[in-house]
């Protein structure tokens, strides 16, 4: 099966399993947060996808997401996200 018979969502299914395996293969006896080094692959991805495909409207973008504006907004700020030139 060549990589391009995967849909989208298979190939973000894969590499979150490679991306546990590596944190479980590096740990070397530490904790590990597996959620927060996940989220912070994929949220400003997310992010920035939604906000261009809603032509950076932020009320869309967040309706799309499923989650309140001011939400959006804080997690613009916190992955370094502007709007704008």
């Amino acid at each position: 099966m060549q990589r391009s018979d995967f849909s989208p969502a298979e190939i973000l299914s894969r590499q979150v399993w490679k991306l546990v395996d590596a944190e479980f293969a590096n740990k070397s006896g530490r904790r590990i947060s597996l959620y927060d080094s996940v989220m912070a692959q994929a949220e400003k991805p997310l992010l920035l996808a939604v906000l261009s495909q809603c032509r950076w409207n932020q009320s869309h973008a967040a309706l799309a997401l499923g989650i309140n504006r001011n939400t959006l907004r804080k997690m613009m700020r916190v992955h370094g996200v502007k709007v704008g030139p």
